[in-house]
């Protein structure tokens, strides 16, 4: 009788622990923000847009405030360095500038001579990339659908996404907004993506965060910038280990993500995490009067 008890206290525990661990799920669908945008020599063109930085194409650094804004949207402070090579762990694995610590064994970046806003011609126009303003620019929802992988993270990946392999890249509002410049090749590569994110932070679950890909990219956690690849770039990566960031185990944490497309004649985007990203509250757009 006691036996029977105990299988049955056993059985009982490995559901309630079925119950509270479930097993994760094989995708997660995250709905963020596109803004189109013409290119600077169309009628009415954005000057950030298909322009040629006064240090040359390439990465760009600390052009942007290392806190986010107010409200929730990156601050744009200028006298930006071109990056001549990044900073990198201990493995050798591109961290941002922010997350160097020669006490890990980090590697220091390097610079090019002088400063550059790679590209981005004020505040003012770049506080039009992130916010609604009629004329200039036009919102279009986009969800991307992250797929579990066998190591447990979620990528997603426009090489691997059936629709985007079609496209030949990251186009996801083609013949949409303005549509279409023209050209060859005829793809709408000028628009940007945010998306906000949240996350429950676990201090003994190696979490992080990779993103591959161009051109501008700045991802903030709770607020503090930890992904710098500004600037019009080819396919370029950073990684974030989140036990840096000095986080409570157990605590909802955001995660920020904000990317734009400038330049023909690629659009390449992955993201590889094993976060349990959740959507976020949007940040109001600014909205058109």
């Amino acid at each position: 009788m006691q036996t029977f008890i105990l299988i049955s206290s056993v059985s009982t525990m490995a559901i309630m622990l079925a119950v509270t661990n479930p097993p994760p799920p094989n995708t997660i669908e995250l709905t963020g923000t596109v803004r189109d945008f013409k290119e600077r020599t169309e009628n009415d063109g954005h000057t950030d847009f298909e322009v040629y930085p006064s240090k040359g194409y390439g990465q760009y650094c600390k052009n942007i405030s290392t806190q986010l804004g107010a409200d929730g949207k990156p601050v744009f402070v200028g006298n930006g360095k071109k990056v001549k090579w990044q900073c990198t762990d201990s493995n050798w694995d591109p961290i941002c500038w922010t997350m160097y610590d020669a006490s890990l064994g980090d590697h220091s970046i390097r610079y090019r001579s002088g400063t550059s806003t790679g590209g981005i011609e004020s505040s003012s126009s770049f506080n039009q990339w992130y916010n609604d303003v009629e004329d200039v620019n036009i919102q279009i929802p986009l969800t991307l659908t992250l797929v579990l992988q066998q190591d447990g993270s979620y990528v997603f990946d426009d090489q691997l996404d059936a629709n985007y392999q079609q496209l030949g890249g990251f186009f996801p509002i083609e013949n949409q907004g303005w549509g279409n410049p023209g050209g060859s090749p005829d793809r709408n590569f000028h628009f940007t993506f945010e998306l906000h994110t949240e996350f429950t932070y676990q201090d003994n679950g190696s979490q992080y965060f990779q993103f591959i890909g161009d051109d501008d990219v700045w991802v903030f956690i709770d607020g503090q910038l930890v992904i710098d690849l500004g600037g019009i770039h080819g396919a370029t990566e950073q990684y974030v280990d989140i036990s840096r960031l000095e986080l409570e185990d157990g605590e909802s944490y955001t995660l920020d993500f904000f990317f734009a497309e400038r330049h023909r004649t690629q659009s390449n985007f992955r993201f590889q995490t094993n976060l349990l990203l959740e959507d976020a509250a949007l940040p109001d757009g600014g909205g058109y009067d």
